[in-house]
């Protein structure tokens, strides 16, 4: 019989055989099929198992008791070890020897499926190879509706389709690898300010259209865990609401597995267990006190508080996850010092630089053989303390690889954007001199006469419990740190062949950098981990075109976007309307589209093509994992052709949005539902094909309680970006 991790790695072989454009997750039956199977073998355990056994398996250990940053104790009598759970999205937390993957942003960034495919797959083997059981992401959670929230580079950007595809990847990468998945944060955690005792207050529709659908698509790929949120939701703790997790996530979308706290989100014994959380991390608070769980459920189950029942769900749950990846046979001892690494460099480099984005260009890129380069910021060389050396990367001193928090990892090596245009220029005969320094006292005598000046700005953002400069979690402003757009405005003075290259958290205000005469490229690097300089030089020499594109918007104001940190609680005002659908709605032109990004060759978009056997009405099919069944089903194909008519090889990632019939109430002008990415030699064409479920046509009927296909005419938009359209066309229902 085939297992779920065989499932997941022949699907894998498919995708990456299929047709160009067809990269989407297609998850069926096989994963409830899988299910069972688990849950058959995890309720014969769960027979075998003592009350105090099931408590153990629910509880854990308590902080800093075990090697992970959350353990449980073992069982023994059914082989069931001390549970590793371990951070995080991007590589193995306090780790010594393992890979750190770019941040998700910049995974989304690059719009590449086999991509984030590979990056996951081989997270997974490096948490699997180091006794890791579950690895605490990826984080969809982390929608960004609010631009300077702390993390959003956890996430995959600021649409829910883009997220809910890149997490269902993800997933199935890391689990295929033999490694439970734990997505979160559930639900409505975007900001870190006061993220322990606000209450998000969103309407229904919201919640489904935007921030519950990238779990959606996580539950139906078979995501063995979801961490509940510290926030309230309308009004009531994350990890102890019934509506969300007994309701929303275990009745509505049909998910088997466990719901883990975040560490120290529980409040109360009985109001958690009974509202379906299944698991309390890290089984104490940060100073080993207040354990809420352990001896005091065993009591509130021997008193009637909680039914034994929900003890035994608890534990079939976190059972049937453990089987699911078949972590029940040959797996590691925990190791967080093991070297796993292998060849995985690989995926970080090429993760950094086809997530890089090229944002202006005058012809000055790419570059043509300078003989004097000059470069300009902190951010230039590697933090002058130690590429590790603030705790969870918490400053923003030196080149920037990724936020700060706990969704970090232990940098292995750090190459620099001098480190690596040190290299290049060598291997040219040319001259790099370097102003490591954000102070513009004397940067003019450095870069003048210099062929190319480079400019290197930050801007950084993490979690709530670390502040850096000022700044606690959530950016205060969305301008460049240190200076930036002083340090440039120098440097234009004495040079007009000035390239900035960006490296951010989110998005930042360019438009004083944009109005600087001399800035002649603009390159947004993003966030690309420990292979910074290197992407940063595969870009800016043309070892390849840039092919990355925005996944929010960059917008000429802060005040664009609607949306900001609030200070009390958050009633999600501005509804389904959020980054480019907001911009849309409100006719406000941006700086910088969604989706948006140049390349050093030229696209054409033809041949659009519509067919569809789509039927207006509610969804009616039985719940499975994920949602209705028939949410899941393919109702529409759209195909468009695009031909690289330039003279270098590059890849476009042609978009499609649609638009919903007017019958469907106070929608958004349009939305993504799909896109591929297709790597094209000069003169090629490839067509994308765009296989849309019967999700991607509804929207939430409140009153219905139900997903809605609604009748009448559906608009057709595919482009290079959501306002770069190039094809449209449109079908009716």
């Amino acid at each position: 019989m085939l297992t779920l991790r065989d499932l997941l790695l022949l699907s894998a072989a498919a995708f990456a055989s299929a047709e160009a454009g067809d990269k989407v997750p297609r998850q069926g039956p096989t994963g409830t099929a899988a299910w069972a199977a688990a849950q058959s073998k995890a309720a014969a355990a769960v027979a075998r198992l003592s009350q105090q056994d099931k408590i153990n398996m629910v509880t854990g250990i308590g902080w800093e008791r075990g090697p992970c940053v959350g353990n449980t104790s073992p069982v023994n009598s059914i082989r069931y070890p001390q549970l590793c759970l371990q951070d995080g999205p991007l590589g193995i937390r306090f780790a010594t020897g393992a890979t750190t993957f770019t941040p998700a942003i910049q995974a989304a960034s690059t719009w590449d499926i086999e991509l984030i495919r590979q990056r996951a797959i081989w997270h997974g083997q490096e948490a699997k190879a180091a006794g890791v059981h579950v690895i605490l992401g990826p984080a969809p959670g982390a929608l960004g509706k609010i631009p300077a929230a702390g993390r959003n580079w956890e996430g995959f950007g600021v649409d829910p389709y883009l997220a809910g595809i890149a997490s269902a990847v993800t997933i199935e990468g890391l689990q295929s690898s033999g490694v439970q998945a734990t997505v979160k944060h559930f639900l409505l955690n975007e900001q870190e300010y006061n993220r322990e005792t606000m209450s998000s207050n969103a309407d229904d529709r919201t919640v489904h259209e935007l921030y519950l659908w990238p779990f959606a698509d996580a539950v139906h790929s078979n995501v063995a865990s979801v961490m509940c949120s510290y926030n309230k939701v309308n009004g009531s703790w994350a990890c102890e609401n019934d509506k969300l997790l007994n309701g929303l996530l275990k009745t509505e979308l049909g998910f088997p597995g466990y719901v883990v706290s975040d560490w120290n989100a529980h409040h109360t014994t009985n109001g958690a267990a009974n509202a379906g959380m299944d698991m309390t991390m890290p089984g104490t608070d940060f100073n080993g006190g207040k354990v809420l769980w352990g001896p005091q459920l065993n009591t509130a189950v021997n008193n009637g508080q909680v039914p034994r029942s929900r003890l035994d769900d608890m534990a079939k749950r976190i059972l049937a996850s453990w089987y699911l990846v078949g972590q029940d046979a040959g797996y590691p001892q925990t190791n967080l010092r093991a070297n796993v690494q292998g060849n995985h460099k690989e995926n970080t480099r090429a993760v950094a630089r086809d997530g890089t984005v090229l944002l202006r260009n005058d012809g000055i890129l790419p570059l043509k053989n300078p003989r004097r380069i000059a470069l300009v910021g902190s951010a230039t060389v590697v933090n002058p303390r130690g590429m590790n050396a603030c705790v969870d990367r918490g400053c923003n001193e030196g080149a920037l690889g990724m936020g700060w928090g706990s969704g970090t990892a232990e940098y292995p090596y750090f190459v620099s954007p001098h480190d690596a245009l040190r290299t290049r220029a060598q291997q040219d005969g040319a001259t790099v001199v370097l102003h490591s320094s954000d102070n513009t006292n004397n940067v003019q005598n450095v870069v003048s006469g210099a062929d190319v000046a480079i400019v290197v700005i930050t801007a950084d953002s993490g979690e709530g419990y670390i502040t850096v400069q000022g700044h606690a979690g959530d950016r205060n402003h969305l301008d460049p740190w240190h200076n930036g757009n002083q340090l440039v405005q120098a440097v234009a003075q004495a040079n007009k062949n000035v390239i900035v290259v960006v490296h951010s958290t989110g998005p930042v205000i360019l438009e004083t950098i944009l109005n600087t005469p001399g800035v002649r490229a603009v390159v947004w690097g993003g966030l690309p981990g420990n292979e910074n300089g290197n992407a940063m030089v595969d870009i800016l020499y043309g070892l390849v075109s840039p092919s990355g594109k925005l996944p929010y918007t960059i917008g000429k104001s802060p005040s664009d976007y609607g949306t900001a940190v609030i200070r009390g609680d958050d009633n999600f005002r501005e509804g389904l309307f959020i980054d480019y659908r907001h911009f849309d709605n409100a006719r406000i032109e941006p700086r910088f589209e969604f989706g948006f990004g140049l390349s050093y060759t030229n696209f054409t978009f033809s041949d659009l093509t519509i067919t569809s056997n789509a039927r207006s009405g509610p969804a009616t099919g039985p719940t499975i994992p994920g949602g209705r069944a028939d949410l899941w089903e393919d109702v529409a194909t759209i195909t468009a052709v695009v031909k690289n008519t330039g003279g270098v090889q590059g890849a476009e990632v042609p978009q499609l949005y649609i638009t919903l019939p007017s019958s469907a109430p106070s929608t958004p002008p349009k939305q993504l539902r799909g896109f591929a990415k297709l790597k094209l030699a000069p003169g090629a064409s490839g067509t994308a094909i765009f296989n849309l479920r019967r999700k991607d046509l509804s929207y939430w009927d409140t009153a219905r309680q139900n997903w809605v296909v609604p009748s009448g005419e559906f608009g057709v938009s595919v482009g290079a970006s959501s306002r770069d359209i190039r094809l449209t066309g449109k079908f009716t229902v």
